[in-house]
């Protein structure tokens, strides 16, 4: 039987290795799709409940509880798929943010069917809070900017999140160097992910839902 759930790949890594820079590129590749998690946060109005909610966590540096979380993902989701911004399941949806921790991947299991999982690495602590502050400039992202936060979310991604990898076969995994420009990486990335959309396009059925 046909796998209903939504194709999708995952990026992955610590704060500031450049998943959104990579999604945001996918994005604009025909057959992909990107939906970051922080970017469905940002967009919320900041005067409703779940807005003045998702500030309150994101401002101190602390992460929004994941069944809060997946539900307002969720509800993102099916408004982009409502307005024919996403089309599955010919686009291979590309998600950063989400899951970010074991539970999140056991409440999403029923909903994504992860076919691949770009791991962007970088070892340098120092560099990532460097890029961080750049972007926290470029893009006014004020909960960019302090420096102690960052760290927090540093240690709160080695405790929480990197257990996503463990949680996944290590054959679906590829590692790439996030430190390399951003061209150099898309290159990588495309090398994984463009043989893979091919199967999966080879998979479906004729009449596909």
């Amino acid at each position: 039987m046909f796998d209903e759930r939504f194709p999708t790949i995952l990026l992955f890594g610590a704060p500031g290795v450049g998943k959104g820079t990579q999604g945001m590129i996918l994005g604009q590749i025909p057959g992909f799709y990107h939906l970051s998690c922080g970017d469905v946060f940002r967009s919320l109005n900041i005067n409703s409940p779940e807005g003045r909610e998702i500030y309150e966590y994101s401002s101190s540096g602390k992460l929004v509880p994941d069944e809060l979380t997946v539900k307002i993902w969720k509800k993102s989701l099916l408004g982009h798929i409502a307005i024919s911004r996403y089309r599955p399941p010919d686009e291979l949806l590309v998600l950063d943010g989400i899951p970010r921790n074991p539970h999140q991947v056991a409440m999403l299991k029923d909903t994504i069917n992860v076919l691949h999982i770009i791991y962007l690495v970088c070892a340098d602590m120092d560099k990532m809070i460097d890029r961080i502050k750049r972007r926290a400039i470029r893009d006014n992202r004020a909960d960019d900017a302090n420096e102690e936060i960052i760290r927090s979310r540093f240690e709160v991604y080695q405790r929480e999140s990197e257990p996503v990898i463990n949680a996944y076969p290590r054959e679906i995994i590829s590692q790439i160097d996030a430190m390399q420009s951003p061209a150099e990486v898309l290159v990588n990335v495309l090398e994984k992910l463009i043989p893979i959309r091919k199967t999966w396009l080879a998979s479906l059925p004729s009449q596909p839902f």
